[in-house]
Parts: C-alpha cells; sequence; structure tokens
C-alpha cells in the first residue's frame, strides 16, 4: 500500500472542517486556549459535512424497513443507499455482503461468530484487542511481533504450511497499527493466506481514515472498521466481503428484521425461515442516523480526494518525528524501524516521566489531547517496551506515581482535521516539558494522573 508522494498543494491540502475546531478549554496555569484534539486514534472528531448531512434529514427520521409512510420509505431507501456508498468506498465485489454493526468490535465479534466449525485463526500477537480476543470458540494460533513487513510474511506462510489443510482457516491482521501507524503488508499477507487455502479479515479501523481501502485490489475476504474513527460521529461500523460464512451462520442476534416468516408448528414450536442478505445480522430496529453518518463521511472523503489527503497527513507524520527526534530523551515505538510506511499514529515514552504523568501535562498546561497507556494492544506495547508479559499496567490507568518510571505510553495522533498550529504547539510542548518540567504538580487520582489544585511545581 503505497503512500503519496506527491508535492503539497497549500491551496488543497487545508484540513478539513470538523466539529470542535474552535472549542476551548480552560488551563491550569490560568486563561483558555483552542483545544487540539491529537487523539484521533481513539475517536476522530466528526466532519462538519457529515454533521450538517445528518442535521437535515434529522427531521425526515423514521422507521426503517417497517414502515409504509413516507418517512419510513425515504429512511429506508437512505439507509439502503448508504450500505451502496460503503461498499464503493470499499471497493467491494459484486458477491460481497455490507453488514452494518456497532463498531470494528462488533464486526469482528459477528464474524468470529461466523465462521465454520473446526476453524483455526492466525492472529498475531500485535493486535488491537478487538482483533485479538474475539476467537474464543475457535482455535486460535497467536503470531509473536514481526519486525520487518517481510517476517510478518513469512511467519504467517509457515504457521499456515503447518496447519490441517482440510480445515477452515482465517487470518485476522491490522491494515495500520493502533499504536505504531505502521502500514501492515496486507496484499502480501493475503495471498500467503490464499496459497494455504485461508481466508483473511483486515481489521481498516485505523487504515480506513487515513488511507484508500480496496477489498478486491487488496484481495481481502472481509474488512472491518467503525464509523467513530472515519470523522462520524455515531456508533455504527461496518463489516464487508464474501456472503458465504454469513449466510450459513446462524444469525447474530435473533430477532425482527433478520427473519423473514415466522410460524408456529403442530408441535407448538416455530419454525424460522431467515434473511440470507446482510439483514440476516442486522436484527432489530437499524441505527439509520450512525449508518448515514458513515456514507457521509466516506463521500466527503472521496470528494476531498484521497491522494491529497494522505500527501498532507505524510507531511504532519513528517513533522512530528523529526520535532521528537530532536528531543533525546523521546523514545518512538516501532515495529518496523524508521523508514517504515506509516499513517498519523505514533506513540512514544519519555526518559524520566511517567507517560499519564507526561500526558496530563499535556493536557492542563498546553490544551493538548492525547492518549496514554497500553491503547488496548497490552501485548504489542509490552513487547515494544521491553518488559515482561506478566509485568502490571493497564488501559489509561498509571501505575506509578509522577515522576516515576510507567509501563505505559504515550499516544498522538491526527488526521484529515488536524491544524498546522496543534501539531507545532504539541511539539513546542514536548520540548518545554522536557526541558524545563511541569509548571504543575500532579497526583493519582481514581487511576488517573490529574494536576494537584493547590500550588504550582514551578514559577508560571
Amino acid at each position: 500500500m503505497p503512500v503519496s508522494t506527491a508535492a503539497l498543494d497549500p491551496s488543497v491540502c487545508a484540513p478539513l472542517p470538523v466539529l470542535g475546531q474552535d472549542v476551548t478549554v480552560p488551563l491550569v496555569t490560568g486563561g483558555e486556549v483552542t483545544y487540539a484534539a491529537l487523539d484521533y486514534a481513539a475517536s476522530a472528531p466528526a466532519l462538519q459535512r457529515v454533521w450538517d448531512d445528518v442535521a437535515a434529514y434529522a427531521p425526515y427520521y423514521g422507521s426503517v424497513h417497517r414502515g409504509a409512510g413516507y418517512l419510513s420509505q425515504l429512511s429506508t431507501d437512505l439507509f439502503e443507499n448508504s450500505r451502496r456508498t460503503v461498499a464503493e468506498f470499499l471497493g467491494c465485489r459484486a458477491d460481497d455482503q455490507v453488514v452494518f454493526t456497532r463498531s470494528t468490535t462488533d464486526s469482528l465479534n459477528l464474524l468470529a461468530a461466523a465462521i465454520p466449525a473446526g476453524c483455526q485463526v492466525f492472529v498475531y500477537e500485535t493486535e488491537h484487542h478487538a482483533s485479538l480476543l474475539p476467537w474464543r470458540d475457535a482455535r486460535v494460533t497467536y503470531l509473536n511481533a514481526p519486525r520487518t513487513p517481510g517476517q510478518a510474511v513469512e511467519a504467517l506462510e509457515r504457521a499456515l504450511a503447518d496447519r490441517d489443510p482440510y480445515g477452515p482457516a482465517l487470518v485476522c491482521v491490522t491494515g495500520a497499527s493502533n499504536v505504531t501507524g505502521e502500514l501492515w503488508p496486507v496484499k502480501e499477507l493475503a495471498a500467503a493466506a490464499h496459497a494455504h487455502g485461508a481466508r483473511i479479515v483486515l481489521d481498516a479501523a485505523q487504515l480506513a481514515p487515513h488511507h484508500p481501502v480496496d477489498i478486491a485490489e487488496l484481495d481481502v475476504d472481509w474488512v472491518a472498521f467503525s464509523g467513530h474513527k472515519l470523522y462520524a460521529p455515531f456508533g455504527s461500523g461496518v463489516l464487508a466481503g464474501r456472503a458465504d460464512w454469513l449466510q450459513a451462520a446462524e444469525p447474530y442476534l435473533a430477532g425482527g428484521g433478520a427473519s423473514r416468516k415466522v410460524a408456529r408448528r403442530a408441535d407448538g414450536g416455530v419454525d424460522v425461515d431467515w434473511h440470507t442478505t446482510a439483514a440476516r445480522h442486522e436484527a432489530g430496529s437499524p441505527n439509520v442516523i450512525g449508518v448515514y453518518s458513515i456514507a457521509s463521511a466516506c463521500k466527503a472523503l472521496t470528494e476531498a480526494g484521497f491522494d491529497t489527503l494522505v500527501a498532507r497527513e505524510q507531511e504532519l507524520v513528517r513533522r512530528v518525528r523529526e520535532g521528537l527526534a530532536e528531543v533525546p530523551e523521546v523514545q518512538v515505538l516501532s515495529l518496523f524501524g524508521d523508514d517504515a510506511p506509516r499513517v498519523g499514529v505514533i506513540s512514544f515514552v519519555v526518559r524520566g516521566w511517567n507517560s499519564s504523568h507526561f500526558a496530563a501535562a499535556l493536557s492542563a498546561e498546553y490544551g493538548i489531547g492525547v492518549r496514554d497507556g497500553l491503547f488496548c494492544a497490552h501485548p504489542l506495547v509490552r513487547t515494544l517496551l521491553g518488559s515482561d508479559p506478566q509485568d502490571p499496567g493497564e488501559c489509561g490507568a498509571p501505575e506509578a506515581e509522577p515522576g516515576e518510571r510507567s509501563l505505559n505510553a504515550i499516544r498522538v495522533s491526527f488526521g484529515a482535521g488536524t491544524p498546522d498550529e496543534h501539531i507545532e504547539r504539541f511539539l513546542r510542548a514536548v520540548s518545554e516539558l522536557v526541558r524545563e518540567g511541569a509548571q504543575w504538580k500532579y497526583r493519582t487520582e481514581d487511576g488517573r494522573c490529574v494536576p494537584d489544585r493547590g500550588e504550582a511545581a514551578r514559577t508560571v
């Protein structure tokens, strides 16, 4: 998946308008500052275009697939047209299905519930928990963290060569790491999987907001992603890809919408004829607004031009990496090395700092929102930090007092809506904190590092 290196044109490379870009937040040192949202990898701010589209539709809200009235019919058309928009955005094949879910986690749990009996699943320890943990009823082979894209392919090929060649198999892999931002060799992994009779599902939660995803071109069997990372404000997700396993599986949820016909039997039981379309796994009243917001985001990104968006983001990645490299105390975490292509997700630790303390100071003293913790990828972060797998540490909770070393890391992430000023402020803040220390004292409260309102740590 090569990243565009086209020259940046300032006239077309402005950040896309997003909600919250003018929100101000208080500083512990006094005054207010415009909030710098640099936690896109957790939830990206909603595009203004998406919010406007949803607001325009909201007065026409109606039940989907249920009513004969005008608003119901309009909402049903909008829901199904959104399915087609997502299919186009993902480059789906003619016989692929697009199933709407709640999130990437929900999508992968749905697929886990649909895999055939006896299926063997292969997953790298580097995965987000959404793709690491759903396979509870399958035989799972966990692959060690590779240190190059080539090692990732080689490890998969060896593991697949050792499996039972006659049973079903599934490979699950991320497209871009939610910890390091590094791009994985998805097309090569798909080729390896298919060469050994296995299928592959792509966790595109971090890839789809930053880079084009084409199911047919990558030759993956399924793609999963979340709306809230794709600049859409509501709780919806997507599982798109091959229909056969989904059609053969029991419905993910049993209820209205998933069934075509329900009839009582003479013995008092119930016979159910389930849908074979995507509706089979979409029981209940669907989140039409959430689905429409995903479709709107897909359109907005496509119309903005992904090549332009990728080029601008790569310039931001370059600035951040070069800026952090100027601070010797900062160690950027990486699997594949400095030259590996990556999206706007970068994690690091700072020598002499508790990561939660550092993140709290960025927020309280500079109005910058980043993430600290293990990022729901505990095995990967522990590997990158060189810690024992049994060392303590959990998502978002410091295990040490401010100033003491912690197992956690700091993650800065950005994308299509990030202004240049946010990046510049972040780099300036990192340099100042390392050079001069925090301006305020901090304490641990309810598992979080927070500013102590009592006194400053140094003269402000």
